[in-house]
């Protein structure tokens, strides 16, 4: 069963897998609390812009993504805190983002097996390189995460009661912005983009049904998340199936076993 991790590029997936299977639901939980839960969506679709700019111009595209996804996150929660609303935000981003890499895909003829890596995940695809870069992000978020944790909550749960104590709710909420943009695009090679959104929010959807409080809700997302993409990455391996949808259908079937517990237990 072990086999596979004789492969290099076997392992490099499952270390990628595990870092983004700790961060998506770490910053995940603190999306959910604060009804955020389709910022990451909007990311991952306007990273997708910056995924296919990198193709067509011959640089890393997980550079360019985290390029454009972190600029893009700094100028939504701008945008918000100019009074527009988060939605309306979001929702110019998310089909500006998909408009443009439409165009820049456009510039490649079509669809190529490059970019379908990138949009569902694939296994095979984890370079030297990304691995590096996956690293790295995933280092500085959970040391941001530790270092700012009881300001974050606090920001989240309260906002308001936050700035009048003196906390830089401005700054914070860029923090955790830029935090999601980051893990946005250090999943994209594993879980890709169009479901990157789904493993920051089902895992900690899923650990709220039985978490009594926020920190329970996080640390058990984070245990769900490592068991699902685990698992996916078993399956993308022994069934060929790209791994982003392996992961998010475990993660479905989680939910739907918890949700059926749960409501027996009533």
């Amino acid at each position: 069963m072990f086999e596979l991790f004789h492969y290099g590029f076997i392992v490099r997936a499952f270390i990628a897998g595990i870092i983004v299977a700790i961060t998506a639901p770490l910053i995940g939980t603190f999306l959910v609390a604060k009804r955020h839960a389709m910022f990451a969506d909007t990311l991952a679709h306007v990273s997708l812009a910056g995924i296919t700019l990198g193709i067509v111009i011959g640089v890393n595209p997980v550079l360019t993504a985290l390029l454009v996804a972190v600029v893009s996150a700094l100028l939504i929660e701008e945008l918000r805190r100019k009074n527009l609303s988060g939605e309306t935000a979001l929702s110019l981003f998310l089909s500006g983002g998909l408009a443009l890499a439409v165009v820049l895909i456009g510039f490649k003829r079509g669809f190529n097996v490059d970019i379908f890596s990138y949009l569902f995940g694939s296994i095979a695809t984890v370079s030297e390189s990304d691995l590096f870069i996956i690293g790295i992000l995933g280092i500085v978020t959970v040391l941001t995460v530790k270092m700012l944790y009881k300001e974050l909550l606090y920001t989240v749960f309260n906002e308001e009661m936050a700035r009048v104590s003196g906390m830089s709710t401005h700054m914070l909420n860029f923090v955790l912005t830029t935090l999601t943009a980051v893990v946005v695009v250090a999943s994209i090679r594993i879980v890709g983009v169009l479901l990157i959104g789904a493993l920051m929010v089902i895992p900690v959807v899923t650990a709220s049904l039985i978490s009594k409080s926020f920190k329970q809700t996080l640390l058990l997302s984070v245990v769900l998340s490592l068991c699902v993409v685990i698992t996916g990455l078993f399956a993308s391996y022994y069934f060929n199936v790209p791994a982003g949808g392996s992961i998010v259908l475990l993660a479905l079937g989680v939910f739907g076993l918890v949700s059926i517990n749960k409501k027996g237990s009533w």
